[in-house]
């Protein structure tokens, strides 16, 4: 792609200074000395935001259809901002999955992909919502995809293989007892034979139905203490402090080449499953620990659908936006967005006649054009593949621990610097 190379760089630098713009930064190998007030003090609560998928242009794209080109984001505007480097220790590669991506953030340890909260050995590793469990917190797990899939699992389970859904499922409520999961993947906590609240071949996608291997979980949560509920109703009305939330067959959209049966129409919000799930946790007078993803950035992107990936990705800002006004309110509180990894090769482009991309060779033609909030201009946006790449990705961070975030470094740190913000100590790893 003609000067291809250099728009996508110079995006990613544009958005790097635009977020940093109240933050200057050393580019350093780890986070820069705190010496704000705020170092001194550790965090109680800890909210992590995941995009998947979402780099640097994905992160623009966003706010220059929401915001404008004089515009910040919720993500954009929380004060300190780093570089992520993304690689996984795969032997068959580097470009990192969401499963070894994850993993590293929960764990601190870099492994192969596929691997959910294992070492590159297959080894159980401790991650940080086990350990803030142990120190007493309550923790949460809240996501647009199946609860079980890769992201959310690493923080809250241990398997070799990321496709071990309903293994994961059980995980979460007999061992790592997670107090609040809400999102997708009904099928993976029912037998085969049995639909639960969901119907097995839906119209919508005929494919998906109930698969579990581990018998009926959702019984057995129940039995466990956890009111289940799925539908926004019932979600509203929950009053107990163990939550489970299941509100799709398997994701909560259906991701499909543009036009061919392509939604983003969650049955609940992410910011309204946000805003629950920190309601119900922060009754914790310890705290709470509670990661939050988007997974249909990632999705629409390996679909190189810019509209819903647009969508999806203001979606995940108004979630963004829940936290830091939980965070500003209870200023303990460590609100981190960030993405797991960069998915499409995403370039933003001037909506014009020299679509580089036109010429029948790429895997997709641009997307657009779409408009620049408050503006008569607009854009367009343009791929360079289906898959996930190795460039870096952005994350801002706002709250006691977050100027350790300052600077360029491995996605492990994220890890490292979580467990120090709460000041876990070496009798909880």
């Amino acid at each position: 792609m003609k000067f291809g190379k250099w728009r996508l760089a110079g995006v990613a630098l544009g958005l790097v200074f635009t977020a940093l713009g109240a933050v200057a930064f050393p580019f350093s190998g780890a986070g820069a000395k705190d010496e704000s007030p705020l170092s001194h003090r550790k965090a109680k609560n800890v909210i992590l935001l995941i995009g998947d998928g979402m780099g640097a242009a994905h992160r623009e794209a966003i706010r220059l259809a929401t915001q404008g080109l004089n515009g910040t984001t919720a993500m954009d505007s929380l004060p300190y901002s780093g570089l992520v480097h993304t690689h996984s220790d795969d032997p068959n590669g580097f470009i990192t999955d969401s499963a070894a991506a994850a993993t590293a953030m929960a764990t601190g340890v870099k492994t192969y992909n596929g691997a959910i909260g294992v070492d590159a050995n297959g080894k159980p590793v401790e991650t940080v919502l086990e350990a803030a469990k142990k120190a007493g917190k309550s923790t949460g797990l809240v996501t647009t995809s199946q609860v079980t899939d890769a992201t959310p699992a690493a923080f809250a389970a241990h398997v070799k293989d990321r496709s071990e859904q309903s293994e994961i499922a059980r995980q979460f409520i007999e061992n790592s007892r997670v107090d609040v999961i809400l999102g997708g993947g009904e099928d993976y906590w029912y037998p085969s034979g049995d639909p639960g609240k969901f119907p097995d071949n839906p119209a919508e996608d005929p494919s998906e139905a109930s698969k579990g291997t581990k018998g009926n979980l959702v019984a057995q949560a129940k039995q466990l203490g956890y009111t289940y509920v799925s539908n926004e109703k019932e979600l509203n009305a929950a009053k107990g402090n163990k939550l489970l939330g299941l509100f799709a067959n398997e994701e909560m959209f259906q991701q499909r080449p543009e036009g061919e049966g392509d939604l983003y129409n969650p049955r609940v919000s992410l910011p309204d499953m946000t805003k629950k799930a920190i309601d119900t946790l922060s009754k914790n007078k310890k705290g709470f620990f509670l990661v939050v993803e988007e997974e249909a950035i990632d999705e629409m992107s390996h679909e190189n659908n810019a509209a819903l990936m647009i969508q999806s990705g203001q979606a995940f800002d108004r979630a963004v936006a829940v936290a830091k006004s939980y965070a500003q309110r209870h200023p303990d509180t460590l609100v981190i967005a960030t993405a797991d990894h960069d998915c499409g090769g995403l370039a933003i482009e001037a909506a014009d006649n020299s679509d580089e991309s036109g010429d029948g060779k790429t895997i997709s033609s641009e997307d657009g054009p779409f408009p620049i909030a408050h503006t008569d201009k607009k854009f367009y946006l343009d791929w360079t593949t289906t898959g996930h790449t190795g460039v870096d990705v952005p994350l801002t961070a706002m709250g006691p621990g977050a100027a350790q975030l300052i600077g360029v470094y491995e996605n492990t740190y994220i890890h490292d610097a979580i467990w120090k913000a709460l000041g876990l100590h070496k009798s909880h790893r």
